[in-house]
């Protein structure tokens, strides 16, 4: 038994030490790629994938965090009027420490957070659906420092909550904020919580993560909110650059892509937009555009996506469209090359999230399956689909799941209404 025990132990801390973290939205590099090896190529069963463990969560959007051994999550208490904050052992699953304070819900779909937590440097950020913001001890739960969006910055809070999950750049904290006096971006000083610097006015806030790209020798904080395309300076909060795009119903959502001096975006409505920015990186034009500002499949073109953020390879885009299709297109156009229903299904808002791992991609669907396959110009290729959760929330008259999982310690961390999971994905 002590040989065992000794055995665990070691296996425990060789597996920590091999495997890579998911520290925040989109994990180590925030472009939602999956880099760990020695991941299956085909899952061993058709049905419900063996769990290392199940912990019963509440309600949620927010996908986890995973980082040195413990995973961070966030859920909404419905009965209580509370939301949470838990941090579990991510190899068995046991509670370290949770946070637990009161949020009255005012938002459209109330069904908990949205924003996944950042971890850095031994602190995690959360943030509600209401505007609670919080800095703890990634150890031990202390709160070092907290602020409340609309009582701090005057926040009117977005149809679907506060949503964008924060960036740590250096010393400082960035976020969203939707705040008056020149407060939709805010940069914290990441130990303290001071306000360091402020920038950009909306009247909406928007739902898309913040992300930093170099373009033109220059680092540039990328922020699509629902009137414009822009790009600041993460030193300052100066503005480098602003296209205009207004969407409808404040649906900036996917998280902004980079191919060479290129960037794309993409709304439900008003379809795509991919810009060219200077050789300077002071300025910025549309190259091409979708020409519909419909959501009908049958009136679309390009791609219209609702919350899953199409990714770039190679020459071209992969994304799920406003009815579900999983499409195709050039990236030097914005011309369809294909559709398919294969991963998804029909329906109005139907989504999937797909994550690319070396040479093909594993797709989490709203209907909490698990696919691993194959996309190219040809088409789309099925290798292998497991059920990874079951779908807890009814969207449109079928149960959904729309939580991103976390891929981490050759595992995927995912979650419903009802539980978290792990389940291993080494190769063996």
């Amino acid at each position: 038994m002590r040989f065992a025990t000794v055995a665990l132990f070691v296996l425990t801390i060789q597996t920590l030490s091999q495997a890579d973290d998911w520290p925040q939205w989109g994990g180590p590099q925030r472009d939602l790629v999956w880099r760990e090896t020695g991941i299956v190529k085909k899952f061993s069963t058709d049905g419900l994938l063996p769990r290392v463990w199940s912990v019963e969560l509440g309600e949620g959007y927010s996908g986890a965090a995973v980082v040195k051994g413990l995973v961070y999550i966030t859920d909404r208490q419905r009965s209580r009027g509370t939301e949470r904050v838990l941090c579990l052992d991510a190899n068995t699953g046991e509670e370290k420490w949770k946070h637990e304070y009161s949020c009255r819900y005012t938002v459209s779909y109330p069904a908990g957070p949205r924003s996944t937590p950042v971890v850095d440097n031994g602190l995690v950020y959360t943030i509600g659906a209401m505007g609670d913001m919080y800095c703890f001890d990634a150890l031990n739960g202390d709160i070092k420092w907290q602020k409340n969006f609309p009582r701090d910055y005057g926040t009117e809070l977005a149809i679907w909550g506060q949503v964008a999950s924060p960036l740590v750049d250096g010393e400082q904290l960035i976020t969203l904020v939707g705040g008056k006096n020149n407060s939709l971006v805010v940069s914290f000083n990441k130990q303290t919580g001071e306000e360091l610097w402020r920038s950009l006015e909306d009247k909406q806030i928007g739902y898309a993560p913040p992300v930093i790209f170099e373009f033109g020798g220059l680092r540039q904080l990328i922020v699509w909110h629902p009137t414009a395309i822009s790009s600041i300076s993460p030193k300052n909060g100066s503005v480098n650059w602003q296209v205009p795009y207004r969407v409808r119903a404040g649906l900036s959502i996917m998280t902004p892509q980079k191919i060479g001096d290129r960037l794309f975006v993409a709304s439900f409505y008003n379809g795509p937009r991919m810009l060219e920015i200077g050789k300077n990186g002071k300025s910025a034009k549309i190259v091409w555009r979708g020409q519909s500002d419909s959501e009908l499949d049958s009136q679309t073109d390009g791609l219209h996506p609702i919350i899953a953020t199409p990714l770039i390879r190679g020459q071209h885009i992969y994304g799920i469209c406003s009815y579900g299709h999983l499409r195709c297109l050039d990236v030097t156009t914005g011309k369809r090359v294909w559709s398919t229903l294969e991963a998804t299904g029909r329906g109005r808002w139907w989504n999937a999230f797909i994550v690319p791992h070396e040479d093909r991609y594993f797709i989490h669907n709203e209907q909490g399956d698990l696919i691993i396959a194959n996309l190219s110009p040809k088409g789309y290729e099925e290798i292998s689909r497991a059920k990874l959760v079951k779908p807890t929330r009814k969207v449109q008259r079928r149960m959904t799941i729309w939580s991103h999982p976390a891929f981490a310690m050759k595992s995927v961390f995912a979650r419903n209404d009802e539980e978290i999971v792990r389940v291993d994905l080494s190769e063996r």
